[in-house]
Formats: C-alpha cells, sequence, structure tokens
C-alpha cells in the first residue's frame, strides 16, 4: 500500500527530485524553491532520508548562487523568528568563523576581531569550531576572561561592552547547527557550511570571510551581490577561516561599492619563526607578556583584511599601517561601559 505523505513531504520530495533527475534534465532550484525547501526543512517538515539527499544532492551538482541566495533567505528569517533582533543594536562587521581544519592552532583572528572593537568597531562573530582541531573561539574567548553569547540580548550587552560578540550558531539557530553538525554523517561538508557563512545575521553588509577551497570564493561574493551587500572581502585562510598568513603574499578578493576587484596582500614576517600554539601563549600576545612576531603579525595582517572591507576603496600599504597602529593601541583604547 503506497504509504499517505504529508503535504510539506510531498513538495519537498519535488525539489529532491529537481535536484536528482538524470544527466541532462536535473537542474539547481530557484532562489525561491531554494527558499522554500529550506523553510520546510527548518520547521522540521522533511522526512530524514529526504533531508540526507537534499543536502549531498546539492553539495554533488556544485554551489549555485541563486540556489545559496534562496537558502540563506530561509535561514535569515529563521533566525528573525528565533530572536529579537532589534537587542543587538548596530552592527559595524559580521565576522563568520565556520573553520573546520585540521591543522589549525589558535584563532589569532580572534585577537583581531578584539583589537578592532577595542578601536571602536562593533564586530559580531559567529559560528562553530565543532569540526575543527586545536584552540575554538569559545576556548580563546576564556583563555581571555570573556565569554560566548547565548541569545541576541546578551550579544545586544556585549557589543555595548566590549564593541565585540560570539554567537554560536548552536544558540542563534540551533536547527542549522544541527544541519552542520551532519558532516560526521556524510564525512563531507554541504551547502548549508557556506549558507551559515553568509547569513549576516545583524544586517551589518559588511563581511570579512575565510574559505577552505578557492572555487567558493565566487559563490561568496555572488551571493553578496545579490543581497546588495555593501562590502565582502574573502581569502582562501588557514582552516577556512578569515585570518591572514604572514607567511606569504594573499589574494584577497573584494566586493565593494566600486564593483568586484583582488588584491595581492604582501607577505608581512616571511622569515619568522615557530612559536608555542597553546592557551597561555595566545593569552600572551594579547596582553603584551610574551612577544612573538609571528603571531603579532598574522594579527595585525588579519586587522588590515577587516579595514579593505570597512574601507573598501583603503589602500593595502595604508591599511597595514592602520592594523598596526589599532593593534598597538589596543589597551589604551576606552571601552564602552553601558549606563
Amino acid at each position: 500500500m503506497t504509504p499517505v505523505l504529508s503535504d510539506s513531504v510531498q513538495r519537498f520530495a519535488g525539489y529532491v527530485a529537481t535536484l536528482g533527475r538524470g544527466p541532462g534534465r536535473s537542474r539547481a532550484l530557484t532562489r525561491e524553491e531554494a527558499r522554500d525547501a529550506l523553510d520546510l526543512v527548518l520547521a522540521g517538515g522533511v522526512d530524514p532520508a529526504q533531508l540526507g539527499a537534499f543536502l549531498m544532492l546539492l553539495r554533488y551538482r556544485g554551489e549555485d548562487p541563486d540556489e545559496i541566495a534562496g537558502l540563506v533567505d530561509a535561514a535569515r528569517a529563521h533566525i528573525g523568528s528565533l530572536h529579537d533582533e532589534a537587542a543587538i543594536g548596530a552592527v559595524d562587521l559580521d565576522w563568520p568563523s565556520y573553520g573546520a581544519g585540521r591543522t589549525r592552532e589558535v584563532p589569532w583572528f580572534l585577537l583581531a576581531a578584539l583589537a578592532l572593537g577595542r578601536s571602536g568597531v562593533r564586530v559580531l562573530m559567529h559560528g562553530t569550531n565543532a569540526f575543527g582541531s586545536g584552540l575554538s573561539v569559545e576556548d580563546g574567548l576564556a583563555a581571555l576572561g570573556l565569554h560566548a553569547s547565548e541569545s541576541a540580548a546578551s550579544v545586544g550587552e556585549a557589543l555595548a561592552r566590549e564593541r565585540f560578540a560570539y554567537w554560536p550558531i548552536r544558540h542563534m539557530a540551533p536547527r542549522i547547527d544541527r544541519l552542520l553538525a551532519m558532516r560526521a554523517l556524510f564525512g563531507l561538508r554541504s551547502p548549508i557550511n557556506t549558507v551559515a557563512r553568509l547569513i549576516d545575521p545583524a544586517d551589518s553588509s559588511v563581511s570579512v570571510d575565510g574559505v577552505f577551497h578557492p572555487p567558493y570564493i565566487a559563490v561568496h561574493l555572488a551571493v553578496a551581490e545579490r543581497f546588495g551587500r555593501r562590502s565582502l572581502v574573502v581569502i582562501k585562510g588557514g582552516g577556512g577561516e578569515a585570518e591572514r598568513t604572514p607567511l606569504k603574499p594573499v589574494a584577497a578578493h573584494c566586493r565593494g561599492p566600486s564593483g568586484p576587484r583582488e588584491l595581492v596582500l604582501p607577505a608581512l614576517a616571511p622569515d619568522s619563526v615557530g612559536m608555542p600554539v597553546d592557551a597561555a601563549t595566545f593569552a600572551a600576545v594579547w596582553t603584551g607578556q610574551g612577544a612573538f612576531e609571528r603571531a603579532e603579525r598574522t594579527v595585525v595582517g588579519t586587522i588590515a583584511l577587516a579595514l579593505l572591507a570597512l574601507e573598501p576603496e583603503l589602500e593595502v600599504s595604508a591599511a597595514d599601517a592602520k592594523a598596526a597602529a589599532i593593534w598597538g593601541n589596543r589597551h589604551r583604547a576606552v571601552r564602552v561601559v553601558p549606563e
């Protein structure tokens, strides 16, 4: 006997079929179809077997900008339904952190984001390091006596206090976090990883991002264009994070008001030696109690990367110089204390 399927399961089956038909017959979903498909997933209206097939077909076909934009539409609407977005307040820079590199050691990019906060830039970092190795963002915060935010209200409080907040996706959007966690079942990332990076939950319209594989760069830039975002800078970063190595030149792919451009960022410390990579060293670099050239050059270079997103017309040399000043003044900056 044919099983009786719910309306949502039947509708979703159509999207799986669209993606999975044979050569010459399958196609990417339109933006509207992709939004509806992920809406059904996030509402809990699909069968688990359908969901697995859907995610792996998306991956197998390759990431399409319109399709990804529709998935981002659904993810943003889902987050908006969970949280009072007004509680967050204005954000100057969106900083996704979803790296999963097996060789990642410590999150130097976190120190760059904190230094920018001390300079007056309001930074919202969101993400998960569940599939990474080494020191996570939350471990890095703990080493500095800070902690992650669990709600939109606590994000707003952290931004008012530090001009920086880290919002783990398990708190920001638990159902999307569970989709990311399905990587353990597949042994592969799904396009939901790209979706999470592009959510921009506070509508800052300015982002700095890292990818692990260069082909994803074009997708990120194309989706940002479809959303009309003011500025995005993407690099191939260590572990897929927005972190600039100081050891060699780095290509930065930028989309700003003047259109796309590619910048070559110079090596900042090509001959620097290695260093300890643990929580104590991480904290010592922040406080200035330890002098580690490679770490500090990594942080300065990453600050410059963010400045190129915030000020799209800035020249690379000027960004590097301004970044060095921001890092040097991080403990002289006045912190905001809410009334």
